[in-house]
């Protein structure tokens, strides 16, 4: 990197608008805005060198310049607000219903939104925020956010620590507010400093050099911003990561216990019984949501639950003795917690189907007086049945949830014994012949019209199922603190500004500038209540007379 070396014997790096010691305008820097003498300085940054426009000869010069453009941070952030625009189109997989999931969410698409639908699952929108490229687009934001930072606020942060008092007379007279007085004494220049400190400004004083000083942590403002959206960022891929976040939906029927999914079998729970309460159908505050859900809209649903903590056994090999850690209801928005979970009421399905009892008959026994009897677990049923009497009944097919595809094939609509069919297979005593028949609610098919037994449903049991959400977050206490700090930056640049105000003496007088980041008309009200009742000139605005010209 080559070197800058100004007339006051400092050396400076390569792409330095203004002198790092004195402030005189570098001559032939093209990143001045111009060697005119009336033009304004370019006070960004200092006119600091930065590291993205002094190196760009190795791959890695070359991709810093390129994440510390503040125009590819903002594509990228377009980009992301556009993925997530389309991401809200349809809901999200998550938030679809669960007997959705648990056939093919694809199918769930395409019959509820058509052919947009299915590009929308196609295209992966779906699962949109939880998507590698969707995730990828993040992490390059905060690279951006990175190295933009980095960038501007290493160069900037070294310029005001170093500054000096005393500054070349052409950095002075092409701030934006500036005066000379001809004439100035001692005593006036003494009451001048003592009232910049009355205003809270840090006066130094170089061989009669004075620079006034004052709210420089404001610039600090957008870095603090940069680092609120970098935590932010960082607390969304976290959530992306089992350690700090799950979420799970699972069905618990009344009566079940099983292990809590996405906590590694270290918890149970117990469903010990479901309840559902409706408003009263005469009630007219809720006759309309009546008349639309069918004569029942509920006021309260509820599980009575058990959770359980596994711990391990001393005997090698068996299983973990169950510790009963809590025992209450969940109900809607009254979710239950333990140990970094949650547990939340989400749905229900009643009338769930738990089995079925069946008996063989002869097909021509108007009596129908059973030959055996069976009974299939619908949550498990098994592959074969053998009955004392020397039948075996063979389940072919099972349709949990029957229907007809569009094709008028017999199939399931979810996996949840909501409207059981099945396909038996029936051998009588000593035969290797099978007798086929189709059986659900309400149908009765014999497949080949020949058979000399009859299958029949005697009985059957049913009960209700939660739905129920476990979620475990550590990631909110980092987007609470990344909006935390984000707000400080806000306040820290927004009711704050960084003002100097610089003295030099000439000859018999001295010359007044002044700068600032913003508020323009605060920083001129502090410089005229310093130099009231003193023979100093009030500065003007050259970048309002040069308008006026």
């Amino acid at each position: 990197m080559n070197k800058i070396k100004c007339e006051c014997g400092h050396v400076n790096p390569e792409g330095t608008v203004l002198c790092e010691a004195c402030g005189k305008p570098i001559e032939g820097n093209q990143h001045i805005e111009g060697n005119d003498e009336k033009k304004l300085l370019n006070m960004r940054y200092d006119g600091t060198a930065r590291r993205s426009q002094t190196y760009n000869k190795s791959i890695i010069d070359k991709t810093w310049s390129f994440f510390s453009s503040v125009k590819v941070g903002i594509w990228l952030i377009v980009l992301a607000l556009i993925a997530s625009a389309v991401g809200s189109i349809f809901p999200q997989e998550i938030y679809i219903p669960a007997d959705a999931v648990s056939r093919d969410p694809a199918i769930f698409y395409e019959e509820r939104y058509g052919i947009f639908g299915l590009i929308f699952y196609q295209l992966g929108f779906h699962n949109l925020y939880g998507s590698w490229w969707y995730m990828i687009l993040i992490a390059l934001i905060g690279v951006s956010l990175v190295i933009c930072s980095l960038d501007r606020f290493v160069p900037l942060y070294k310029a005001l620590k170093k500054q000096k008092a005393k500054r070349h007379e052409t950095f002075l007279n092409r701030q934006r507010l500036f005066s000379e007085t001809e004439v100035v004494s001692g005593d006036e220049i003494q009451k001048v400093k003592a009232r910049l400190k009355k205003q809270n400004y840090k006066v130094r004083d170089e061989d009669g050099h004075i620079l006034a000083e004052k709210g420089r942590f404001s610039r600090w403002g957008p870095y603090v911003n940069h680092i609120g959206l970098i935590i932010i960022l960082l607390a969304a891929l976290l959530r992306t990561t089992p350690l700090f976040y799950t979420s799970e939906y699972v069905w618990v029927r009344e009566g079940q216990q099983m292990v809590i999914p996405g906590t590694k079998g270290e918890y149970h729970i117990e469903n010990k019984d479901f309840t559902i309460e409706n408003y009263d159908e005469n009630d007219e505050r809720f006759s309309d949501a009546i008349t639309q859900e069918g004569g029942m809209v509920p006021s309260n649903y509820q599980t009575d639950v058990v959770i359980y903590k596994a711990e391990e056994s001393s005997v090698p090999g068996a299983e973990p003795e169950l510790k009963t850690i809590i025992e209450d209801d969940i109900r809607m928005n009254h979710p239950i917690e333990f140990d970094g979970y949650t547990v939340y009421q989400k749905g229900y399905q009643l009338n769930e189907f738990t089995n079925m009892s069946f008996k063989i008959h002869e097909t021509d026994d108007s009596n129908e007086e059973a030959l055996g009897t069976f009974t299939i677990d619908l949550t498990a049923p098994e592959s074969e049945y053998e009955l004392d009497n020397g039948f075996r009944v063979e389940l072919g097919q099972y349709y949990p949830d029957y229907y007809l595809d569009d094709n008028g094939e017999p199939a399931s609509e979810t996996n949840f014994p909501r409207n059981p069919a099945f396909v038996l297979m029936v051998y009588p005593p000593g035969s290797d012949q099978a007798e086929i028949s189709f059986l659900g609610i309400g149908k009765n098919i014999d497949a080949t019209g020949e058979n000399e037994y009859k299958v029949g449903i005697t009985d059957f049991e049913m009960h209700d199922v939660s739905g129920l959400s476990v979620r475990k977050d550590y990631t909110l206490p980092f987007f609470g603190l990344g909006a935390a700090i984000f707000m400080i930056g806000v306040i820290q640049g927004m009711y704050w500004q960084h003002r100097r105000i610089w003295i030099r003496p000439k000859k018999d007088g001295l010359l007044l500038a002044a700068h600032t980041n913003k508020n323009w008309f605060g920083v001129k009200k502090d410089i005229e209540k310093a130099i009231s009742d003193t023979n100093i000139e009030m500065v003007d605005d050259q970048q309002e007379l040069d308008e006026q010209n």
